[in-house]
């Protein structure tokens, strides 16, 4: 009975009283959906602490695994050279990526800013034209109400130097017109003020942002970005250093066998001998342009939509020698994925 008396309350409470535990009573309602909310909110953050937990556990699990099986490989000595090469091998392909990767992004800005250039140039040239306008417009207004200001102190006068009797029979028809200037001229001045705010919200007009290049732009930066690709392959291709740079890349050291020191000691100093090469190559703008065109001459695509090319209408090497003279072989670096080229090309 008490329990049902601290619900409902008493049949001898004030309307204020019942009103007061009605409160109360929607209050914890309210509170206990609150924590029922927070509470629902806490598991599934800890829900979803623990999946990444899990994950970070395999990733070190994983981790651990490739350490142990390197360190496993550095106990046996017949390995160890093997090791060496498959790391140097594998610092090819990371420095080509790289340098492909810097090429690209260089291309990319150099077409952004001269994009970005061109519509400044177009918009400062209309914002001009808007506020040329604008200011011949406020010229004809300024006139117009001179114009009016002159003829509205014409007819004060005229009217101040009317004789008594004419001033008489006039003076309402004056009065009219002199209120009618009175009104055209505020009105001009009102326009007048629109002018000048309109100027100005021209003059402080903010510039466009940068757009996105056009899938034709994205199309000729490719071209360059394989004609570069193409350059890196054919300065390690001698010996098989590129293809073996690639298969380093994308294999785990210990997959490959490079046979004994001997055979190890032969690659380093090919490696040694390529990546010298690699820092001197320079002045070869004008091979890239020509490669890119005759890649661009080939390339296919799967919609008008597509920046990136079928792989198999690219797969034309062309070494282009000092004299101008192309020779081609075969060769398709997109579709095998060469220098990480699936990632760079622009899209």
């Amino acid at each position: 009975m008490a329990s049902l008396t601290a619900i409902f309350g008493s049949s001898t409470d004030t309307a204020e009283e019942r009103q007061n535990e009605s409160e109360k009573l929607l209050n914890l309602y309210w509170n206990r959906a609150e924590l029922k909310k927070e509470f629902a909110r806490l598991r599934n953050e800890q829900f979803e602490l623990r999946d990444r937990i899990k994950a970070h556990e395999g990733e070190a699990a994983r981790v651990q695994q490739k350490l142990d099986h390197l360190e496993n490989l550095l106990l046996d000595p017949g390995w160890v050279y093997n090791i060496v090469t498959h790391f140097q091998l594998k610092a090819i392909n990371l420095r080509c990526q790289e340098r492909l990767a810097i090429f690209a992004e260089q291309l990319k800005r150099q077409r952004e800013q001269k994009q970005h250039s061109h519509l400044l140039e177009a918009w400062n040239a209309e914002r001009a034209q808007e506020a040329k306008d604008i200011e011949r417009e406020l010229g004809e207004q300024r006139t117009h109400v001179q114009l009016l200001e002159d003829r509205l102190q014409a007819e004060r006068h005229r009217l101040a130097t009317m004789s008594g009797i004419l001033k008489i029979f006039r003076r309402r028809s004056l009065t009219a017109l002199l209120d009618n200037l009175a009104e055209k001229i505020e009105s001009g001045h009102a326009e007048e003020r629109a002018l000048l705010q309109l100027y100005d919200e021209v003059q402080n007009r903010e510039p466009p942002d940068t757009q996105g290049l056009s899938i034709a732009i994205k199309r000729l930066i490719n071209y360059m970005i394989l004609a570069f690709a193409q350059q890196l392959y054919l300065h390690f291709r001698d010996d098989d250093i590129a293809m073996l740079a690639k298969e380093a890349g994308d294999k785990s050291v210990g997959a490959i066998n490079y046979g004994g020191k001997a055979s190890c000691d032969v690659i380093l100093a090919k490696i040694k001998k390529r990546l010298d090469k690699l820092e001197n190559l320079a002045d070869f703008a004008d091979v890239l342009h020509s490669r890119a065109n005759l890649i661009a001459q080939k390339a296919l695509f799967q919609s008008d939509d597509d920046a990136v090319p079928v792989s198999q209408s690219v797969a034309t090497i062309f070494e282009i020698d000092a004299d101008g003279k192309v020779s081609q072989d075969d060769g398709n670096l997109l579709g095998e994925n060469y220098w990480n080229l699936d990632h760079i090309l622009s899209r």
